[in-house]
């Protein structure tokens, strides 16, 4: 440096390079935190604000390197370009000066901040206390509040985020908010971000995000924008909120009410079929026994008998299938008893030999030792049946189907159980067929009642569903397995009577019924052309009978007679059958009671299944099996009704 250098000079070039190296410290300690927190495109003001201190320092240190060229040169003079680069960034300098003090005004708590009068200080004095008392209410809020660039970059971070997801404020903030969801979330995110950014005011929605330790979690999100007092948004602010345990409770609601309606079409459609059961079953006991007298006629007439055979089989699979709809629509009434199951395959097998089909082979593996289980034996013939139909359906070009039983224990932990079963032994029921087979789809739904995959008019889908019913109502469960092309084999595991009583089978008895001997019957039925079957039945056997089609006129009718036995319908106009025993026996309380319907509706028993104390037909019944049942309640000494 030259000699000729003055004090003032170089103090002049030694205070633009401090203030240059202060300027410029303070610009950078302005601007790394924000680039750190990834707010250098949301935060302007403090981006203004290290602009301002860079600019200076920048323009101290050419004031700095004019200085200390002109003392380097001894008074010679300094390059005019450089001169005019100092000017020029002046001019800057002055230009980022403008652009803060724009920015500045958008910031209100600024204001007066450099000088502030009693009455702005008590003004600035709330205003901290009303930043200060929303920190805490959003620091301690458990809703998770989340600060967000433009860009999806998280900013803040309070607590009720962090105790929502899991992350602490140190870890998130500055990473993309993506982090918190899967691939469809994130889309949902930047589709969200791009409402906002289009002028949208508030986007709210319901997504699946995830904790840090990876579970799910349901939220209900609603994403605003951040504006300054221009209206330009600078940030977003996203509200979260945990709804899982709501959207389970929903759930459950949803589960709850769909099972709620799902028994209200239940009850409708089994009050339907207990009317139509009802009238339709006392039509089907005229069709079958009028058949049946004129099948006696006929004998001889080969050609009269077969017309008469097909209409006793049309009769005989609209009775099939009215019990079908009755079981599956718990509109029956049952009688269980102890049920042999080696006896119940025998009497299948003896049916299904004249009927199944000599394209199929049929076998029946008994149990080595007698299966006893306590159910309806009608109902277990049925469960037989229905299965067996459908084995023969799936082998139209012929095949094997097995009957079997035999003695099963299980664990309680077995899969496609419907419904499930503890831990136990249980009588076990086996119908394998080679048939079709069936795809999981299928299989999954064969027990809903209505389905079926047969062409419309050559099924019903209430077969399976009343084998479901069946079942599931005697305490037990099924299992299907099956695979196209291989063929299916359904496991009916029903609970065993270990100490069994007198076990019995459903076969209709065939021998002939022991004929009455003048005994008096009281017939009450209020379908006249069902009451003159019925008494055209008792009368050829060698009962006498009396006929009412009421209640009222039974009671008129016992007053005025002897009776030996009440057969009465069970639902009857303005007085049950079960009220009118009631009334009877209130004077005559040994007179037996003979109940006959199609559908008792609940009315024998607290629920369908039958009192053990209570005699019962079900309609339709044959000549045969009301006379054996009549043998079997009416008692050898009178029992006087009338005067």
């Amino acid at each position: 440096m030259s000699d000729r250098t003055t004090v003032p000079e170089q103090l002049f070039l030694l205070g633009n390079l401090g203030t240059m190296i202060t300027y410029a410290a303070i610009a950078v300690a302005i601007a790394v935190p924000l680039a750190r927190a990834g707010q250098l495109r949301a935060n302007r003001l403090a981006v203004a604000t290290a602009l301002i201190f860079l600019t200076s320092a920048i323009g101290h240190g050419l004031h700095a390197y004019l200085a200390f060229a002109g003392l380097e040169r001894a008074g010679h003079s300094v390059a005019i370009g450089w001169v005019w680069a100092l000017a020029w960034w002046n001019v800057v300098t002055a230009a980022v000066g403008v652009y803060y003090w724009t920015v500045r005004r958008g910031h209100a708590p600024l204001r007066g901040a450099i000088y502030t009068g009693p009455h702005q200080q008590r003004l600035l004095d709330e205003a901290d206390t009303h930043r200060a008392t929303l920190e805490t209410v959003v620091a301690h809020t458990d809703e998770a509040i989340i600060g967000l660039t433009m860009e999806g970059i998280i900013t803040a971070w309070n607590g009720g985020a962090e105790r929502l997801f899991g992350y602490s404020a140190a870890e998130i903030v500055g990473r993309s908010a993506a982090i918190l969801a899967d691939e469809k979330g994130a889309a949902e995110q930047r589709e969200g971000l791009r409402r906002i950014v289009q002028g949208e005011r508030g986007v709210v929605y319901e997504a699946r995000r995830f904790a840090k330790d990876g579970r799910p979690i349901e939220t209900a999100l609603s994403v605003a924008a951040i504006r300054d007092r221009t209206g330009r948004p600078t940030g977003i602010s996203v509200v979260a909120r945990d709804v899982t345990a709501a959207k389970e409770a929903a759930e459950r609601r949803r589960a709850v009410e769909e099972r709620t309606h799902q028994a209200q079409r239940m009850e409708s459609l089994g009050k339907l079929a207990g009317g139509v059961a009802h009238d339709f079953n006392n039509i089907l006991a005229i069709i079958v026994n009028y058949t049946d007298f004129a099948a006696e006629e006929a004998a001889g007439n080969e050609a009269l008998e077969t017309d008469l055979k097909h209409v006793r089989t049309a009769a005989d699979r609209a009775i099939n299938l009215t019990r079908q709809l009755l079981t599956f629509t718990r509109g029956d009434t049952i009688q269980p008893r102890d049920v042999d199951l080696n006896a119940a395959l025998a009497e299948v097998q003896a049916m299904l030999a004249r009927t199944i089909g000599e394209h199929i082979n049929l076998i029946t593996v008994p149990s080595a030792e007698p299966v006893v289980v306590h159910a309806d034996p009608g109902q277990i013939q049925q469960v037989l049946l229905n299965l067996a139909i459908n084995a023969r359906d799936a082998m139209p070009d012929g095949g094997t189907l097995v009957l079997e039983a035999n003695v099963a224990a299980i664990d309680g932990d077995e899969l496609d159980m419907q419904p499930s079963l503890p831990a136990g032994t249980y009588a076990r029921l086996l119908v394998s067929d080679t048939g079709e087979g069936m795809t999981a789809d299928v299989a999954a739904h064969i027990f809903e009642p209505f389905y079926t995959t047969k062409p419309r008019g050559k099924g019903t889908g209430l077969g399976l569903s009343t084998v479901y019913g069946i079942v599931s109502e005697a305490g037990g469960s099924l299992n299907v397995y099956s695979e196209p092309g291989v063929g299916t084999t359904f496991r009916i595991y029903l609970p065993m009577v270990t100490v069994p009583g007198a076990a019995t089978t459903a076969a209709p008895r065939q021998d002939d019924p022991p004929p009455g001997s003048g005994q008096t019957v009281l017939v009450v039925e209020d379908e006249p052309a069902l009451a003159r079957v019925v008494t055209r039945i008792l009368a050829g056997a060698g009962y006498h009978v009396l006929t009412a089609t009421d209640g009222r006129q039974a009671l008129a009718l016992f007053g005025q007679h002897d009776c030996d036995i009440l057969l009465t319908d069970v639902i009857m106009p303005e007085m049950s059958g079960r009220r009118l025993a009631e009334i009877i026996h209130g004077t005559h309380p040994d007179l037996p009671v003979l109940y006959m319907s199609g559908y008792s509706n609940g009315l024998l028993g607290t629920t369908h299944v039958l009192d053990g104390d209570i005699a019962f037909i079900e309609k339709p019944f044959t000549a045969n099996e009301l006379l054996h049942k009549i043998a079997e309640v009416v008692p050898t000494v009178r029992c006087r009704g009338g005067g």
